[in-house]
């Protein structure tokens, strides 16, 4: 009879190293200690369980922590969690924000019963040891916060004394010690051809453009765009003044004529030509072809456009890459003429009963969360049927107008639970045959055809509807052409 071998105790590491703490040990010498520590202790970290964040991140904020949101979540997977205890070089790298660290230690004990352990900081079980924890994590913010407020002061001290500080711009590199910056001869010729380009009357897409067509690339190597011109020709650096957090002063750095004789009169057009934009909400849907619409030259969403001035264009589709100056060759389309291409392809499917679809089996996490997605649009039809039945009964709409919106919200909830249905039977049943998989498809092409061609149904209903069917639609327009993705 073979010996039954004891189950192993399962650990995780967690490293951060800040840029504000020079006397700390690095990640590699962090994960020394901790991996002999858990050794000792008869624990074994597998390499997939150590999680390390880039130097310099901030333990202030939790959200900005990439590698500590996938320790929680994995922690979070699965009752009780993969693994036994969380092992840490000091409290610290856990968290620099006692709200958060409370928290996060809460989720990790009390829901996952994960131990949290720091191998520098040896602190005793029980009450005793858990108040002690605690001053040294108000200890541990206080420092944060101190040190934070620290810099601040002598970053404004050397802006009073007129230091340089702030990154430099196209065309300027810095010296170091607060020195003043000397010019980049290469990078000063594009920041110079981009302040009298624009002058010359060239839009600020179009000088985007032509920049990248010239190979010239941003302080930070990536191409040019519309914001990013615009910046530059506000950056009051390129005619000698030096700002920063709210205050400015004279510098003492090399200017040169070319920019300076223009850009006065650049910001003077800047200005004129400026358009507040129309905001709207995140979660509104501008038009059900938004996300689903793609340019055929670089692979980028058309963004839709709502038309203006005296011309009374249509309003129309067009690639946010192009607008942006990011390449050549337009990809416009006006709204009508691609919505009634997709409703003439869907009819065409339908009246045929041919089409090629892909596939894409989908993960039990991405069913869930589509279930939970259908049955939250369902919560809200239920409150907008209370809205309606309201407003007629405070007189608000008439007969008329509630049945109008009654059918209209009935026929979306039916499209809904029957999309529920299917998600809930797809999940029980697993995959599909490929007969069952396009009498599926079909049906649910037929059910977005009859949504789209509604003017009554709402974008989002329609979007959603033509989500179920297509991946993708592809517009090349030197060709004319569309390109429909089916998938199931």
């Amino acid at each position: 009879m073979k010996p039954v071998l004891p189950a192993l105790n399962i650990g995780a590491a967690y490293v951060r190293v800040s840029t504000d703490d020079q006397t700390e040990l690095s990640p590699d010498a962090q994960l020394r200690v901790i991996l002999d520590a858990a050794k000792d202790d008869g624990f074994v970290i597998p390499k997939e369980y150590i999680f390390m964040e880039k130097k310099g991140i901030s333990g202030r904020k939790a959200d900005n922590r990439p590698e500590f949101q996938k320790m929680i979540s994995l922690a979070k997977s699965q009752s009780p969690a993969p693994f036994k205890r969380l092992y840490l070089w000091k409290f610290s790298r856990f968290a620099r924000n006692q709200d958060e660290s409370t928290f996060y230690k809460g989720v990790l004990r009390k829901k996952c019963g994960v131990e949290i352990k720091s191998v520098s900081e040896p602190i005793a079980e029980g009450m005793f040891g858990r108040l002690i924890e605690t001053i040294i994590e108000w200890f541990d913010e206080y420092y944060s916060i101190n040190l934070s407020g620290e810099v601040l002061r002598g970053m404004k001290e050397k802006a009073i004394r007129h230091g340089y500080q702030i990154p430099p711009c196209l065309g300027y590199d810095a010296l170091g010690g607060g020195k003043p910056y000397i010019i980049n001869e290469r990078e000063y010729a594009v920041a110079e051809f981009i302040h009298t380009y624009y002058h010359d009357g060239h839009d600020l897409s179009s000088v985007a453009r032509e920049c990248n067509l010239r190979g010239y690339r941003t302080k930070r190597g990536n191409l040019f765009e519309r914001r990013t011109i615009d910046r530059m020709l506000r950056n009051k650096f390129y005619i000698g003044i030096v700002e920063w957090n709210g205050m400015e002063f004279q510098g003492t750095h090399e200017v040169r004529n070319p920019i300076l004789s223009v850009f006065k009169e650049n910001q003077l057009r800047l200005e004129q030509e400026y358009r507040p934009l129309k905001r709207r909400e995140v979660s509104s849907c501008r038009h059900w072809l938004s996300g689903l619409l793609v340019c055929g030259t670089c692979g980028a969403s058309l963004a839709v456009n709502t038309a203006g001035g005296k011309a009374k264009r249509s309003d129309f589709f067009q690639c946010w890459r192009y607008a942006k100056g990011f390449h050549t060759g337009s990809c416009s389309i006006s709204v009508s003429k691609a919505e009634s291409i997709v409703l003439m392809s869907l009819k065409q499917v339908l009246d045929t009963g041919r089409i090629e679809f892909e596939y894409i089996k989908k993960t039990a996490e991405k069913q869930n969360d589509e279930i939970s997605s259908v049955e939250h649009a369902l919560n809200r039809l239920a409150l907008k049927e209370l809205r309606i039945r309201d407003s007629y009964e405070n007189g608000i709409d008439t007969l008329e107008e509630y049945s109008q919106s009654k059918e209209r919200l009935k026929a979306e909830k039916e499209c809904l639970t029957e999309r529920l249905k299917e998600l809930e039977a797809n999940k029980k049943s697993g995959t599909a045959s490929i007969s069952v998989q396009k009498e599926t498809i079909m049906i649910n092409i037929r059910s977005a055809y009859e949504l789209i061609a509604d003017p009554d149904v709402s974008y989002e209903v329609k979007g959603t509807a033509l989500r179920r069917i297509i991946r993708k639609i592809v517009y090349v327009r030197p060709e004319n052409r569309f390109e429909f993705y089916y998938y199931v």
